[in-house]
């Protein structure tokens, strides 16, 4: 059951989105990139009467909006809406029309046969959820919820190549986003393992010729550099919110944007799924070229660290380690890059070649233990705020970012237990772990983005961090309260309020990437490896 209030009536490929408004009516509205669908409104008002009884909706379902008296809306196909039925009569603002077996509200006249309409539909829905991968008895329905987010947002984006992409939501974030498309992919290659090696094809088709990754494939082009910040970070730049910036540091001018380097790691957890040989001979020179873009350009103080030229290279746009200035190292891309290293040594070794295999291992090596002599102050890894100048200035604000380093695996164990002591801790655990700014750090808000609220790539990647450290029971606590909260908040939301499980305010609803780390985590919990 959809509740059309806050998750759309939509279809796989189709811009068309059906919601319900306050009043119970209808509106129809297309989804496009950075246009408010308040903007982009096909039809509004849509109410259905038997005689001069309303038939308001009763159940919406995948596959239909069912109104009872036999009367349903649904997708002749993905550009074309239609009601079905007999004997009812759809008013609408502007418009009016009988139903007598079909009756086109937006899309193509027809003909159209309310039967075949209806069978073709059903046996859509039927073919997707065959595919879903296996999960839990108790964790089915949200579930089956997720499956269905990832297909209705797999759309044909202009710049995409031909591919279907899965886009966050079809309620604002209608493009392929970088990282996102690799959390995408995590799920998918359950099912459908060439899908998800389009996701990570569409980003690396667009790869500038010095390696960067660009941030958006969407239907005007693509973003690879902008002179904009996020909203909120620039109005607290400008104000001078917590601190004035440094002295002539900019908040303008062009910066490359990405997101942050997990390539290799999704490559290689397709590849793990699925084996094809073919497809990591494919991405292993564009994600070695992307892993030396971040090495020099993205280190412009030469310290073999790398840094965030642009919160949007981070993923996470507003978070308070962007407070005082547009550039940051937190210990988190360190981390991945340590990572990507390791993972790309696990591709060249499955390409036979060994001895670049071994070169990217001493890579990774060098770079954790670089990060650890660098960053490591006794008690926890900082974040620095990086400045034009030279200037670095720590970022007091605790964030989970700092427990990142477990991904790599790599991590001495009195380092490593530290961490999971941290993560563990008051300040980071509770019911429904991990904030995104630790609970009794000052800046800690439930509801603000990135500043409180858990999001499932956050838990995700630190799950993965202590299984690779070697703290599987800790994963499993970590994964049992992720799923639990996800199956008992309501739906799939971009992010959540860590003290009440509920959708965090601001968040949209029917995310890609939770829908698809709830389903990876849940199918591992079914037992199911890798």
């Amino acid at each position: 059951m959809l509740d059309l209030r806050v998750t759309p009536f939509t279809e796989r490929g189709s811009r068309l989105l059906v919601l319900a408004e306050p009043d119970g009516s209808l509106r129809v509205a297309r989804a496009e990139y950075e246009t408010r669908l308040s903007e982009t409104t096909v039809l509004t008002g849509l109410r259905l009467f038997s005689g001069d009884r309303e038939l308001p909706v009763r159940r919406a379902l995948p596959d239909r909006v069912s109104f009872g008296d036999g009367v349903d809306l649904l997708f002749a196909d993905p550009g074309t809406l239609v009601l079905t039925g007999s004997g009812a009569r759809a008013v609408w603002d502007g418009g009016a029309g009988e139903i007598d077996g079909t009756l086109v509200l937006v899309g193509q006249t027809g003909p159209h046969d309310a039967g075949e309409l209806l069978a073709r539909a059903a046996e859509r829905r039927r073919e997707w959820f065959a595919r879903m991968p296996a999960v839990p008895a108790e964790l089915r329905e949200r579930a089956e919820q997720a499956w269905w987010t990832l297909g209705v947002n797999l759309l044909s984006v202009a710049f995409a190549g031909g591919r279907e992409g899965v886009v966050p939501s079809k309620l604002g974030y209608v493009g392929i986003w970088n990282w996102d498309s690799y959390f995408h992919a995590v799920a998918l290659r359950h099912a459908d393992p060439e899908l998800a090696r389009d996701q990570l094809r569409i980003l690396l088709d667009h790869q500038r010729p010095d390696g960067l990754i660009p941030d958006v494939v969407h239907d005007r082009g693509v973003l690879a550099e902008t002179t904009d910040l996020p909203r909120s970070d620039h109005d607290r730049l400008a104000q001078h919110v917590g601190g004035p910036a440094a002295p002539g540091e900019p908040i303008g001018g062009v910066v490359p944007v990405t997101k942050p380097p997990l390539t290799a790691w999704a490559a290689w957890k397709i590849h793990e799924a699925a084996p094809d040989l073919g497809f990591l001979d494919e991405v292993y020179r564009p994600i070695a070229r992307s892993q030396r873009w971040w090495l020099t350009v993205s280190d412009p103080d030469g310290d073999g660290l790398a840094e965030y030229l642009h919160p949007y290279s981070s993923g996470l746009d507003d978070s308070p380690i962007w407070d005082h200035g547009p550039r940051a190292e937190p210990p988190d891309l360190n981390s991945y890059l340590a990572l990507q290293a390791d993972r790309l040594g696990d591709i060249a070794e499955a390409l036979g070649r060994t001895a670049e295999a071994e070169e990217w291992r001493r890579q990774a090596a060098r770079h954790v233990e670089l990060l650890v002599a660098r960053r490591w102050n006794g008690s926890r890894f900082v974040t620095l705020t990086k400045f034009a100048s030279g200037a670095a200035a720590e970022v007091a604000t605790r964030t989970p970012l700092e427990l990142m380093p477990l991904l790599t695996g790599r991590l001495p164990r009195e380092i490593a237990e530290r961490l999971v002591a941290d993560l563990l801790s008051p300040a980071f655990w509770g019911e429904r772990p991990v904030p995104t700014v630790a609970f009794d750090d000052p800046a800690f808000d439930p509801d603000a983005m990135w500043r409180g609220p858990v999001w499932l790539n956050v838990n995700y990647l630190l799950i993965e961090g202590l299984r690779r450290s070697g703290f599987a029971a800790e994963a499993e606590e970590l994964t049992g309260r992720t799923l639990d909260m996800v199956n008992a908040g309501g739906g799939l939301y971009e992010y959540w309020n860590p003290l009440t499980g509920a959708r965090a305010r601001g968040a949209t609803t029917g995310f890609g990437w939770s829908a698809a780390l709830f389903l990876d985590l849940a199918h591992r919990r079914a037992g199911h490896r890798p």
